[in-house]
C-alpha cells in the first residue's frame, strides 16, 4: 500500500482556499447576525467603519463600506446591540475572516427611537436644552403666532381655547406642513420669519398626537437649532401628553397639548378682572390705613401743640396790649375832657374879657389920637374923639 504524499500548502493558498470554500458556501453570503458593537472606528477620509461584533463568548471583526454607512439613519456606537445583514468573507493578507455589513438596525429600539435618542444627546451637551437660555413668556401678550396644519384639530383646539379665555389678542398663523417630507423645512422657515420679523410676542408651535413617525419633522435638528436661535418665545405643543420630541426639549416651554399651549399663552381674561379688583380693593384698603395713620398722627400733633400753642401766647398778649389799649383810650378820654372844661373855663374867661362883649352890653369904647381915654384928664375942651359901640365908630367933641 503506497502512502499518498500530503499536500504542502503555503499560507496564501490556505488563505485562498478557505476563502474558496465560505464563497461558494450560499448560506454565508447573506446572513443576518446580532451582537453588541465594539471598537467602533469610521475612517474619517473613506467613510468606511471598522468595528467588531461579540457576544458573551466570542468576537468577530467586521467592515461596512461608505455607501452603507451614509444609509443609516443612526449612529452605531460601541455598546449597542444590533442585527446586521452581512456577508462572510477573509481577508487573505491576514488570513482572517470578517463580516462585510450591508445593512444594520438596532436590537430591541426602532431606528428612529435610536436617532431621536443620539440627536437629543447631541443637542444636551451642546446646550440647547439648558433651563438659563429659556425665554420668559410675556404674562399678556399682544399677539401670538401659531405654527401648524391650517386643517388640523390642533389650529381648532388654539383658536377655542384663546378665543374663550383672552380674546382680544392678535393672532397669526403661519400655515405649515406638520409631517411628510417638506414639513422641517416649512417648520423651520416659519420659527425664522417670527424670529426676524417680531410679528409676534410669543409663538406656539405643534400638532395633534400621533405615531413618532409622524412626529418626526418636530426631532428635526434643524428646527431644533432654528427654536434655540428664534429671538421670540416658543410654546412647544406636539402630540399628546406622552409624546416627547425634540421641540419640546428645546423650546422655552413645553405643553402636554395644543390646547395646554393655548392656555399658557395667554391669561384668562377673568382672573384678570378679578385680579384687578383685588388690586382696587387692596389699594383703597392701603389709602384707607394711610389716611387713619396720618389722622393719628395729626391728632397726637393736634393735643401736643394744644399744650404748647403759640396761639394761647398771642392770645394772652392780645389781651394785655388790649387791655393797655383800653386803659390808654379811657386815660386819653380822661385827659380830653379835662382839656376841654379847662378850654371851656379859658374861653369863659376870655369871653369875660373880650371887649366886643363889653360893648355888646351899651358900653363904649373911646381913643383920643388912638390912645385909650380911661379919665377926663386924658382929655380936655375942644379934643376930637372917637367912639366905637358895637355896631360902629363916630367922633364926638368935647366941650
Amino acid at each position: 500500500m503506497i502512502t499518498p504524499t500530503p499536500k504542502v500548502y503555503s499560507v496564501s493558498q490556505l488563505n485562498a482556499r478557505i476563502a474558496n470554500l465560505i464563497a461558494s458556501d450560499e448560506e454565508l453570503q447573506m446572513i443576518f447576525i446580532e451582537g453588541e458593537l465594539s471598537n467602533v472606528n469610521i475612517n474619517s477620509k473613506s467613510g468606511h467603519m471598522y468595528f467588531s461584533l461579540k457576544d458573551k463568548n466570542s468576537v468577530i471583526r467586521a467592515v461596512m463600506f461608505s455607501w452603507a454607512v451614509r444609509n443609516l439613519r443612526f449612529r452605531p456606537e460601541d455598546g449597542m446591540k444590533v442585527i446586521m445583514r452581512a456577508q462572510v468573507t477573509v481577508y487573505e493578507p491576514s488570513g482572517q475572516y470578517q463580516l462585510r455589513v450591508e445593512d444594520m438596525q438596532p436590537d430591541g429600539v426602532g431606528v428612529l427611537a435610536m436617532q431621536f435618542e443620539q440627536l437629543k444627546k447631541k443637542l444636551g451637551a451642546e446646550g440647547l436644552f439648558a433651563e438659563e437660555h429659556k425665554k420668559p413668556i410675556p404674562a399678556i401678550p399682544k399677539t401670538v403666532g401659531i405654527i401648524t396644519s391650517p386643517t388640523g384639530a390642533a389650529i381648532r383646539d388654539i383658536l377655542d381655547i384663546i378665543g374663550r379665555r383672552f380674546p382680544c389678542v392678535d393672532l397669526v398663523l403661519a400655515p405649515v406642513l406638520v409631517q411628510g417630507e417638506g414639513a422641517p423645512a416649512q417648520l423651520t422657515n416659519a420659527i425664522n420669519l417670527f424670529s426676524q420679523s417680531k410679528a409676534a410676542d410669543v409663538v406656539i408651535i405643534g400638532r395633534g398626537g400621533g405615531s413618532m413617525e409622524d412626529l418626526w419633522a418636530f426631532n428635526d435638528e434643524g428646527l431644533a437649532r432654528a427654536i434655540y436661535a428664534c429671538q421670540v418665545p416658543v410654546i412647544s405643543a406636539v402630540g399628546h401628553e406622552t409624546d416627547t420630541t425634540l421641540c419640546d426639549f428645546v423650546s422655552d416651554l413645553r405643553a402636554p397639548t395644543p390646547s395646554a399651549a393655548a392656555e399658557l399663552a395667554v391669561p384668562n381674561r377673568f382672573d384678570l378682572l378679578e385680579n384687578v379688583q383685588n388690586l382696587f380693593r387692596q389699594g383703597i384698603a392701603a389709602v384707607n390705613t394711610q389716611f387713619e395713620f396720618k389722622q393719628a398722627e395729626i391728632d397726637k400733633l393736634s393735643q401736643i401743640t394744644a399744650a404748647h400753642s403759640p396761639l394761647d401766647e398771642v392770645e394772652k398778649d392780645l389781651e394785655l396790649v388790649n387791655s393797655f389799649a383800653v386803659r390808654a383810650a379811657n386815660a386819653a378820654n380822661h385827659s380830653l375832657d379835662n382839656a376841654a372844661a379847662q378850654a371851656n373855663e379859658l374861653f369863659t374867661k376870655v369871653e369875660a374879657l373880650n371887649p366886643v362883649a363889653v360893648l355888646n352890653r351899651g358900653f363904649a369904647y373911646i381913643t383920643h389920637d388912638e390912645n385909650n381915654v380911661s379919665s377926663v384928664t386924658d382929655v380936655k375942651s375942644g379934643d376930637l374923639l372917637d367912639i366905637t359901640v358895637k355896631d360902629g365908630k363916630f367922633q364926638a367933641e368935647v366941650k
